[in-house]
């Protein structure tokens, strides 16, 4: 058996944990730049305020019931989930760390030590609301696919208490009956609209079909596997690392800007900022990048501005893989010349870093370097050891103590890609000067 964790509305749970004042009341936690809505209460649901809607949409709606709006804190969010995830990984065997509000359980025999899986579920749920403020959910079965159903209706239905077990033909095929198929683990918008075009309205409908029609029609094996796993075969198993959580396969950093931008410098400024954080976090996970793609977007809801609204460029290094951040900044300043455009007011930019992989593969040599074969192998041992004291300082005395000059304002000036944060809430646990006061 597994078991999906969730946090329930988990933005807005963590806010809560130090501000009782906001429990029973609508809460909305809002996106980079205060833009868009990303987190709801149960009671902002109740408003009817849909996900990843407008913040000036809901703005009045939000002061009329007495409500909040908050400002992302991920530096609260990202220390709260860790606090979850180590109570989770002491009441199971093992744990892997989907997100940061999600975690699959390994259950497999914990019945033989620990009586019904419901009443260990419960406390679980128990402990982790005991120890950190966080409620959750707690979804079990016999895949991960129906281990997801399972967690999503427990959530949806106060009536189960946040714990679902679908270890039984019969409930297995309940729950998958009330399930729209648009809302199974895997199926996104796009093979949505396609299923229910085919008369697939529900998750039991999709778990009928033959193996043949899902090969044809979902991609292959991947759907088949997906069929497989409705029908409750296991096709995946956990897949936790030593430290809990999964390398990302790719890693991007975005941001929308406080203000719009029309000058080079000052994208630059922004582009190399979400650069050098991203080749922080390729280095943390122990890869190199292949591809490098950089974007840069106007405002879509602008009516004197027409599509595409994005646009951007991808690079091949030249010079084989790497995480440096001084080779990734001279590219990726040749990839924003390419991209930018005089005159156009752009509202975000990010960056990408692809076809991640370990270092010692075999390096790639630039035919027009310069470098010499005696000398490239100790420029590139000079650059790895620059990179981890920049890490190490930074790990020492707080991101971005030491950084390229490129992601530095002029002096006394403040950033001006820096993206609006009214409405945020102190770092109640990793900031010493923001810790909570009580009185």
């Amino acid at each position: 058996m597994y078991g999906l964790v969730d946090g329930n509305n988990f933005y807005v749970s963590c806010e809560r944990v130090f501000q009782p004042r906001l429990d029973a009341r609508p809460v909305v936690v809002l996106s980079n730049n205060d833009g868009n809505v990303v987190s709801r209460s149960a009671e902002a649901k109740q408003l009817g305020i849909p996900m990843g809607a407008p913040f000036f949409q809901v703005r009045d709606l939000l002061r009329q019931h007495q409500g909040h709006a908050l400002s992302s804190n991920y530096a609260l969010y990202g220390d709260m989930s860790r606090r979850v995830m180590a109570r989770l990984a002491d009441h199971v065997p093992a744990v892997e760390v989907y997100s940061i509000d999600e975690a699959f359980l390994d259950l497999h025999g914990l019945t033989s030590f620990c009586g019904t899986l419901d009443a260990r579920a419960q406390r679980i749920r128990a402990d982790v609301l005991r120890c950190t403020g966080i409620p959750t959910c707690l979804g079990m079965a016999p895949t991960k696919t129906l281990a997801k159903v399972a967690n999503r209706l427990a959530k949806k239905y106060p009536e189960l208490h946040g714990v679902l077990r679908l270890d039984t033909d019969s409930r297995r095929e309940r729950a998958l009956r009330a399930l729209p198929v648009a809302d199974v683990w895997g199926v996104g918008r796009q093979y949505a609209g396609k299923l229910q075009a085919q008369g697939l309205r529900t998750a039991w409908d999709l778990s009928q079909v033959s193996e043949a029609w899902a090969r044809k029609h979902l991609g292959g094996v991947v759907g088949w596997r997906l069929v497989q796993e409705l029908r409750g075969q296991p096709c995946h198993d956990l897949q936790p690392s030593e430290d809990g959580t999964l390398s990302r396969q790719s890693i991007s950093c975005s941001r929308s800007f406080g203000q719009r931008l029309t000058g080079l410098e000052d994208l630059w400024g922004a582009v190399s900022t979400y650069l050098s954080r991203a080749a922080e976090k390729l280095r943390a996970q122990g890869d190199q990048a292949h591809l490098l793609t950089i974007f840069l977007s106007q405002d879509r809801y602008d009516t004197r501005v027409p599509p595409p609204y994005t646009r951007s460029t991808t690079l091949t290094l030249p010079s084989g893989p790497t995480a440096n951040t001084l080779r990734l900044l001279a590219y990726g300043r040749r990839l924003l010349e390419r991209l930018y455009e005089p005159g156009r007011r752009y509202v975000k930019a990010g960056v990408v870093l692809d076809g991640l992989e370990p270092p010692g593969r075999g390096q790639q040599l630039d035919l027009f370097a310069p470098a010499t074969a005696t000398t490239a192998p100790v420029s590139d041992a000079r650059a790895q050891q620059l990179m981890q004291r920049l890490d190490a300082l930074n790990h020492r005395f707080g991101r971005g103590t030491v950084r390229p000059a490129a992601t530095v304002p002029a002096a006394g000036q403040p950033a001006p890609w820096l993206g609006k944060s009214e409405h945020r809430t102190p770092a109640y646990t990793t900031r010493l000067d923001e810790l909570l006061t009580v009185r």
